[in-house]
């Protein structure tokens, strides 16, 4: 009993840290973008699709409000193109030239916290910040300000009446019981509940195994999906590959994959004097944790990820949200914090005892050296899983440990280019992968007659530079010697109507700059004067 009331504790635990997130300012009606139209032919961009296939131009896209309708390759780069070969506009329509530019299909951030109220952001900053980035489609695991804000949101969005990004709304599971789950039908019940109010799947970080079982096997039965952040307090019982034989479609970052893989021991090598409540113990000792796990292509090492892969089980590990572990002083110092970074938020990222993710009390190199080596042999397992034909999305977790919204994810490309991806393989995670974590492979995440018109219109080549995608855009340096910004999303595209990516920011960056001017704010260094 006492274990169990232990457990419990530790749950609600849990969801404190999800409720105060609740209730931020909702986004205003929607004020930006074009359209839909009757219909819409974006001409003579170059194609870069989800599907692993190299990029293809000039061609002509039609849609018809908000489908496509039409991809029509209209000629030969260098060579003018024939106006005979392509789709005729229909009375009502409407032209987009991007003839020299990129398309891609719409991104899918598939785990993307919307803001919180300990953090001070508003809506409207979060989804400007992600639709300003081409992120047309968006994971709000937890649900952190409250299941009924979320759906509110989700269902402005569907209609376009908000400047937002696609949403899919999961609940922090037992978010709203009137008690602790403790027993199998609890579990079973809470998950009915969670379905008929139309929340689109569950995010678990933890229970007991028969409430774990119990609940995931209510859920896959409702055909709901599932993410888990599998917390250390669980994992000695239920590692990733316990949720996944029990019915778990995602996992998210790394937690519970290492112990999946131990073989030569039970439990994390602990510190004897570890406290899971101290954010440094928690987060400084993970970084020791994969070099504790079966080395790669060893025989424990291999059955795990092909019994992961034979259960079509998805990987979402946000690389980007654990960078400042192993290199503070970049993500702290990040170009883009000056202009696009809110007090209030970087406020919340500083050293704190009490604040979820400010762990640095005490931070330096033996911590970061550790934590590069972490990445090194995370990112191997998972660049073989990708390999071996298993499913890696793009997921940022932003709004905690320096990583902003929006910008987190070209960064989140990076890095996965830097496990080993092929820039086509980053781009898939991007878009298709991330459609089919979310069974939207139908209707999202390729450029294909039948799927939304969601797209991201770019002026340079993705695949030759993810820097590109940043909303600063990346430094180049032209023949007259010239330092110049190049990149940025130029257009997102969303059910066919065209939003001004870099003017969204420029938003963005008026609502930093008010609040700023508020209290004559400037980014500080901890410990020192302001500079």
């Amino acid at each position: 009993m006492k274990n169990l009331k232990h457990q419990l504790a530790l749950v609600a635990c849990f969801l404190l840290v999800v409720s105060a997130h609740a209730q931020i300012a909702k986004a205003p009606d929607r004020q930006e973008g074009e359209g839909p139209w009757s219909q819409l032919i974006i001409r003579g961009a170059t194609l870069i699709n989800g599907t692993l296939a190299p990029p293809i131009g000039p061609v002509d896209i039609v849609v018809e409000k908000n489908k496509i309708v039409e991809v029509k390759t209209v000629g030969y780069p260098g060579v003018p193109i024939k106006e005979s070969r392509r789709p005729k506009l229909k009375p009502g329509g409407k032209e987009l030239n991007a003839e020299g530019l990129y398309i891609l299909p719409g991104f899918v951030d598939s785990h993307a916290h919307i803001g919180g109220k300990s953090q001070g952001t508003s809506a409207e900053y979060v989804f400007k910040l992600w639709m300003g980035h081409g992120i047309t489609t968006i994971v709000d695991p937890s649900s952190g300000n409250g299941i009924d804000w979320v759906l509110d949101a989700k269902k402005k969005s569907a209609q376009n009446k908000i400047t937002a990004p696609r949403i899919k709304a999961y609940t922090a599971f037992g978010q709203n019981s009137k008690e602790p789950i403790a027993t199998e039908e609890q579990a079973r019940e809470w998950v009915r509940n969670n379905a008929k109010i139309g929340a689109d799947g569950i995010k678990f970080f933890g229970a007991s195994p028969t409430v774990m079982a119990a609940a995931l096997d209510e859920n896959k039965k409702l055909g709901l999906r599932s993410k888990m952040h599998h917390a250390q307090l669980y994992v000695g019982s239920w590692n990733a590959l316990t949720s996944a034989r029990a019915g778990l479609t995602s996992m998210e970052h790394w937690y519970g994959l290492p112990e999946a893989l131990f073989d030569d021991k039970t439990v994390q090598n602990y510190s004897l004097n570890y406290n899971y409540q101290n954010e440094q113990d928690r987060f400084g000792e993970a970084g020791q944790l994969w070099k504790q796990a079966a080395a790669p292509y060893s025989e424990k090492w291999n059955s795990v990820m092909n019994e992961l892969l034979e259960l079509d089980f998805t990987l979402s590990p946000t690389f980007v949200i654990y960078e400042a572990n192993r290199d503070l002083h970049r993500a702290r110092r990040a170009e883009f914090h000056e202009e696009y970074t809110l007090p209030s938020l970087w406020e919340f990222y500083a050293p704190s005892r009490e604040s979820h993710g400010s762990y640095w009390h005490d931070w330096g190199t033996e911590k970061e050296i550790e934590w590069k080596e972490n990445y090194k042999l995370w990112m191997t397992f998972v660049n073989e899983y990708k390999n071996r034909g298993g499913r890696v999305t793009v997921g940022t977790d932003a709004g905690f440990i320096y990583e902003l919204y929006g910008f987190a994810y070209p960064r989140e490309m990076e890095l996965l280019r830097e496990a080993g991806f092929h820039p086509l393989e980053v781009i898939k995670a991007a878009t298709l992968n991330g459609a089919e974590a979310l069974g939207m492979d139908d209707q999202i995440g390729s450029v294909e007659v039948g799927k939304l018109a969601d797209f991201v219109i770019v002026e340079e080549n993705p695949l030759e530079n993810f820097q590109t995608l940043y909303g600063t855009g990346a430094i180049r340096l032209t023949e007259d010697n010239e330092v110049v910004r190049v990149g940025g999303v130029k257009y997102t595209v969303k059910d066919g109507i065209i939003y001004d990516a870099k003017q969204l920011l420029e938003d963005v960056k008026e609502i930093v700059r008010k609040e700023k001017a508020k209290t004559n704010y400037k980014i500080t260094q901890p410990g020192t004067d302001k500079y």
